[in-house]
């Protein structure tokens, strides 16, 4: 199998991204949340030129907002954490949106597999996160068996919680791409460096 995406998430400093980069992250995340104790400075944000792709998070901020702090701080996509709709999606781009869904709100996988597909035309990624709306960051894990029920044809990412303790069993639902910040923190916003070379040496593994 190989190796999945990486997106580090919760970016409030240079050490760490440097760190996150160093190690071989694909995506660093920078939350815009304002009640989030990883709420990144947009100034910082714009400040990190590391040739890594770089994802804003947003919860309650509408798609003019949104479009404004990504050209501000020239962040690649848009994760976007608060239900937003298809349309907020759509004026956004496709190309530029990961839109978040949390299994455990849903009835059954299938009501989760027909509301991604009806998401499928206006996202160029998924993200699967413990929790409800607008959570994140609260070290929860998926209930992993879930995801074996369903068939995700859009590029998505899996969230919730992981680290060093759970990567196995995440990575036994072959995501293609993982969302990995407070099990990998010493505090929230303050990264654990090993901790994430727990990660990443666990990760060049799979290459082997």
């Amino acid at each position: 199998m190989p190796r999945p995406l990486v997106k580090i998430c919760g970016m409030t400093r240079m050490e760490d991204v440097e760190l996150c980069t160093r190690l071989g992250a694909d995506l660093l995340g920078f939350i815009f949340h304002p009640k989030s104790p990883r709420k990144a400075d947009p100034d910082f944000a714009a400040s990190v030129h590391t040739g890594v792709t770089k994802v804003g998070v947003f919860v309650n901020q509408t798609a003019d907002e949104i479009m404004e702090i990504m050209d501000r701080c020239h962040l690649h996509a848009a994760q976007l954490h608060g239900g937003q709709s298809y349309d907020e999606c759509e004026r956004i781009g496709p190309d530029r949106v990961i839109r978040v869904f949390w299994p455990q709100t849903y009835p059954s996988a299938g009501a989760l597999a027909r509301d991604m597909e009806r998401y499928s035309e206006v996202c160029g990624h998924f993200l699967l996160d413990a929790g409800g709306k607008g959570q994140g960051g609260t070290g929860q894990s998926i209930d992993f068996d879930l995801l074996q029920e369903i068939e995700i044809q859009t590029p998505w990412f899996l969230a919730g919680g992981l680290g060093p303790h759970n990567l196995d069993a995440a990575l036994a639902v072959n995501p293609p791409g993982l969302d990995i910040n407070s099990g990998v923190e010493k505090e929230p916003g303050i990264k654990d460096e090993t901790k994430l070379r727990a990660v990443f040496d666990r990760l060049a593994t799979m290459n082997e």
